[in-house]
């Protein structure tokens, strides 16, 4: 990760025409490869930060949040399916944190919606947690892809227009 951003902010003329060109070529290809990665994230639980900051330098802000938005859902709604077939829950229901597993279940019983909205949009919780914990609780699925729609959405826009934004005001894209 930080040979990645040295190169992206002190040595980019290494990468940049490759990638200019590499994007030009074929703007449908490079949204169905981002797209792709985006979805894929379910099976790496990697960040879609990451991806949302490497995708501000090659895609416009509209499309850019669009692909991101989807590739989130995806990813959200394959942890949600197969949160069950993990069995991480049965080991934490018997393990030493069965207090607190049963404390999130009651709050989340009573506030679902709010709290997978604010736990998406916070940048330090990992959404695909909340994701998880929402399809062992069998949290009603478009409430619970709505939440992540929101919460992620937001943030993201923010990274997106706000942070593109910024990076060209620095004029470091």
């Amino acid at each position: 990760m930080a040979t990645a951003l040295y190169v992206y902010f002190f040595r980019r003329d290494l990468i940049q025409t490759r990638l200019d060109d590499a994007f030009s070529y074929s703007f449908g290809v490079a949204s169905i490869v981002y797209l792709l990665i985006g979805s894929a994230r379910a099976f790496t639980l990697i960040p879609s930060t990451y991806l949302v900051l490497a995708g501000i330098p090659f895609f416009p802000p509209v499309p850019l949040f669009i692909l991101t938005l989807i590739g989130i859902l995806v990813s959200s709604a394959i942890i949600y399916w197969f949160a069950e077939s993990l069995h991480i829950h049965e080991l934490v229901q018997r393990g030493r944190h069965k207090g607190q597993y049963e404390r999130l279940r009651n709050v989340m019983e009573r506030h679902e919606l709010p709290i997978i909205v604010g736990w998406s949009f916070f940048p330090l919780a990992p959404t695909d947690l909340i994701c998880y914990v929402c399809g062992v609780m069998e949290v009603n699925f478009p409430k619970f892809l709505l939440g992540v729609a929101l919460g992620e959405g937001t943030i993201c826009a923010i990274y997106i227009f706000l942070g593109g934004h910024l990076l060209q005001f620095l004029n470091i894209t």
